[in-house]
């Protein structure tokens, strides 16, 4: 007898679904059973484009209508990977439907939506996870271990952080990102949702005493309502003196680094969102010393480099793959795991409040 499975549905085939169907695939511990599209010749397609390089022993079901796929009793799970401003109908259907949920982010176009979110997913007893995936990397238990080890940063006293990619003609005029109604929080949630996650993360998930963002850039497609937030930054300020900064953009040059200094030295992530190719992921732990011979002035950069060993990606160990292996272990263990609706929503809130400040011409907002 077969080991039982996490049996998924996919509600849409947008394109972010092509990486995930192998992360099913190679989790171990899960199957995609059926993809929903309004347009069933569409999900056939694109079900044949991924089962050419990465086949399930059974052949996905192409469901015509998102109503269809949950309507199913074989199916125990749903990928959610719907724009922003349809999202939460789609959630709270999946949940009443007894369908575990992994929602794509930004979870909600703001707090209160996203409360609505994980209210009915907690009335219906299902799990709910955004799909994070750097979460789930190994590499943050070596992080963690380099942050409160006392040397190697000493006291933590700044975060920063930048993800941004420089979108294309075709991106700026006809991506879904690039369109008020479906993704109102443009760059700010695509991508400012990774910077405000990690930098919760560092802090062990306290929430700011403040916040404050700028909206740097905003523009739409011809289409649009109004225009989305293209280019952000934001600070977070604790109460411990603490302070973490971000920056995101679909205007500039692809970049996604992170750095932690403290009062002794700091630590630098050149790839904390999506791990650059190769079959380990990494940080930099970094001092900087100065000394003076007479009229020579020296500086020196000591480093090390921590090494965890995990493929950046398409692969057994790679941080998507566990994403869905940990999502699958929840669902077939049968114990929800509230952590990732906390997580979830103090992550929309901060992202909210950075917002509020940018719309008020940058005023503190307190959280």
């Amino acid at each position: 007898m077969s080991e039982k499975k996490c049996r998924w549905g996919f509600l849409s085939a947008a394109w972010i679904g092509i990486k995930n169907w192998q992360s099913v695939a190679l989790s171990g511990n899960g199957e995609i059973v059926a993809v929903a599209s309004r347009d069933k010749a569409k999900a056939n397609a694109w079900i044949d484009e991924c089962s050419a390089q990465v086949p399930f022993p059974t052949r996905p079901d192409a469901v015509e209508g998102y109503d269809a796929l949950l309507a199913r009793d074989d199916i125990d799970a749903v990928y959610i990977p719907l724009p922003t401003g349809v999202r939460k109908e789609w959630v709270i259907k999946a949940a009443k439907a007894g369908k575990h949920v992994l929602s794509e982010k930004p979870c909600g176009i703001d707090v209160s939506d996203l409360e609505e979110i994980l209210a009915a997913c907690s009335e219906a007893g299902v799990q709910f996870m955004d799909g994070v995936m750097f979460m789930h990397s190994g590499r943050l238990n070596d992080l963690r271990k380099t942050i409160d080890d006392g040397i190697s940063l000493g006291k933590l006293r700044r975060i920063n952080s930048q993800f941004s990619f420089c979108g294309p003609e075709d991106f700026q005029q006809g991506n879904i990102r690039m369109h008020s109604d479906l993704e109102p929080l443009g760059c700010l949630g695509d991508l400012g949702w990774y910077n405000i996650r990690f930098n919760l993360w560092v802090m062990n998930y306290e929430m700011p005493k403040t916040v404050t963002g700028v909206m740097l850039n905003g523009a739409s497609r011809p289409d649009s309502p109004d225009k989305v937030p293209t280019e952000f930054s934001g600070e977070m300020f604790y109460e411990d003196g603490v302070s973490a900064s971000f920056y995101c953009s679909f205007i500039t040059a692809m970049q996604q680094w992170a750095n932690l200094c403290g009062t002794e030295g700091n630590i630098h992530l050149d790839d904390f969102v999506v791990p650059c190719f190769g079959s380990e992921v990494a940080f930099t732990v970094a001092k900087m010393t100065s000394n003076q011979h007479v009229c020579d002035f020296n500086m020196e950069r000591r480093e090390q480099r921590v090494i965890t060993q995990e493929y950046g990606n398409s692969h057994p160990t790679a941080q998507e793959t566990s994403l869905f292996r940990n999502f699958g272990d929840l669902v077939l263990g049968g114990k929800v795991d509230p952590q990732w609706s906390e997580i979830t929503l103090k992550t929309q809130k901060v992202m909210m409040a950075c917002l509020e400040s940018a719309r008020n011409g940058s005023q503190p907002v307190t959280l």
